[in-house]
């Protein structure tokens, strides 16, 4: 967390610095946890004040700022950042700000509870060995039933722990591949080359479908509150969950009683119905 959807929201909250140009860049200091942040703070603002912010990218689970000279200055959340626009939740996990001029909108600020996120700027041969296919998958809005077989009907591992490989697919993380797996009916144990064309295509179609919608919503954000969308407000897609943190209680399609199950799966949870999801 946050995962593609979460990622996504924040994307689009901050388009509207397109076209602004970056007056400064400061690691806001603070007695928490210092965070990544790479080159070294001068050296990062040497290459990127008074460049132009010319487009916002998502590449997995990081938000990407794209510059008139090429190189990118990229977000990475991991478990509790946030890209905001807004006063963030507090100031003292502020970590990051970037000043602006040419556009309504002043600043960008990173904020991060764990301090286990980064920033930092790359070239574009760097963001190729960094992002490129060698390194991470097809985004998860992008694959198809075909790309799901290509890139993991082999593999003997889970479908659920396959699912979170981001060198296969780019974007999908622990919530959602459990609400994904609920919606294709397939449990979550199933061993990915033991899976028939069909159910792939129900994959497929339950990535899209489970992750538009959560766009939609503009992400999940869970009982600890952490998730806020660019504008420092929750999302909503907490209260569509279906399987996702409910063990115990009634699935949302067969509806019967305490049919949702939690298991671990590669040190993680994994939410499923024992109905809806049978193994065979």
């Amino acid at each position: 967390m946050p995962e593609l959807p979460e990622v996504e929201t924040m994307r689009r909250g901050i388009l509207g610095i397109v076209g602004a140009r970056i007056k400064d860049v400061e690691r806001v200091a603070r007695r928490r946890k210092s965070i990544a942040i790479t080159p070294r703070i001068d050296f990062f603002r040497r290459r990127v004040v008074g460049r132009r912010v010319d487009a916002i990218g998502r590449v997995g689970k990081r938000v990407v700022l794209h510059l008139d000279s090429q190189d990118a200055i990229v977000f990475e959340p991991r478990m509790t950042g946030l890209v905001l626009l807004a006063d963030p939740p507090s100031q003292e996990h502020l970590r990051f700000r970037c000043t602006l001029a040419g556009r309504k909108i002043r600043e960008l600020l990173y904020w991060d509870r764990r301090g286990l996120g980064s920033v930092r700027v790359i070239s574009p041969p760097e963001f190729e060995k960094a992002f490129g296919p060698a390194k991470l998958g097809p985004d998860a809005l992008a694959m198809t039933a075909e790309l799901f077989r290509e890139r993991l009907a082999g593999s003997k591992r889970a479908v659920k722990v396959a699912l979170l490989d981001q060198r296969a697919v780019a974007g999908i993380g622990n919530l959602y591949a459990s609400e994904i797996l609920h919606v294709a009916q397939i449990h979550p144990a199933r061993r990915c080359n033991k899976l028939t064309r069909s159910q792939w295509r129900a994959i497929a179609d339950a990535t899209q479908m489970v992750l538009e919608e959560a766009i939609r919503y503009e992400g999940s954000t869970l009982s600890d509150g952490t998730y806020r969308n660019a504008l420092n407000q929750a999302g909503g897609y907490q209260n569509c969950h279906r399987v996702y943190d409910r063990a115990g209680k009634a699935c949302p399609r067969c509806g019967n009683e305490g049919e949702v199950r939690r298991i671990v799966q590669a040190q993680r949870a994994t939410f499923y119905c024992a109905g809806c999801q049978g193994k065979r």
